[in-house]
């Protein structure tokens, strides 16, 4: 962890973490947007780079998406310290909001105004996501790494023609990378 990682605020880090969680929907690839957004480009604690790596790791793991890229944002950030208020965060919003939901379900589900804005904010999910998708591609895109811009467009035909799904695409790459990490170790270690 570089000395400017050690220096981060874990009060900051709570609360950028809360705000993100209680005004992101449409899960994990939304909150991960936004993360990018703020953790990236205007608090420039991590990088493009980092943010793709932590994102594939996010991905990679059991569980929700949203809460493994806390744990990882917020370990990269501030070690395990950051990793724990970073959860907090992320998890506090969404189980306020929901509890109070579940109380006042009934009138909740049958209100029109409340249907309408479900509706609408699918339409804003909808751009978030796709935002977060080009902003990843172009990032592989910009390495110019023609392996990884292979496995991408490999990765997409496969999702989207052939409708492979996304758990099998995951564990084809988590082999492939092991395989790749295994064959430049060896590569090395012969040299």
């Amino acid at each position: 962890m570089s000395e400017s990682k050690r220096n981060i605020s874990l009060v900051k880090l709570f609360f950028t973490m809360m705000t993100i969680s209680a005004f992101t929907f449409g899960g994990g690839f939304v909150i991960i947007g936004m993360m990018r957004k703020k953790f990236c480009e205007e608090l420039h604690w991590v990088t493009d780079d980092e943010v793709l790596d932590m994102t594939a790791i996010a991905q990679s793991a059991p569980g929700a998406l949203a809460v493994n890229s806390a744990i990882i944002f917020g370990y990269r950030m501030a070690g395990l310290k950051g990793a724990l208020i970073s959860v907090l965060g992320t998890v506090i919003p969404p189980i306020v909001i929901i509890s109070i939901i579940c109380m006042i379900y009934d009138a909740f589900a049958s209100n029109v105004i409340v249907q309408t804005a479900l509706q609408v904010m699918r339409a804003g999910v909808a751009a978030i996501i796709c935002d977060v998708v080009i902003d990843l591609a172009k990032n592989v895109i910009d390495s110019k790494n023609t392996l990884n811009i292979i496995l991408m467009v490999t990765a997409f035909i496969a999702s989207w023609f052939f409708k492979v799904s996304a758990i099998t695409i995951i564990l084809i790459f988590i082999a492939l990378g092991l395989a790749m990490s295994l064959m430049n170790r060896t590569k090395e270690e012969n040299a």
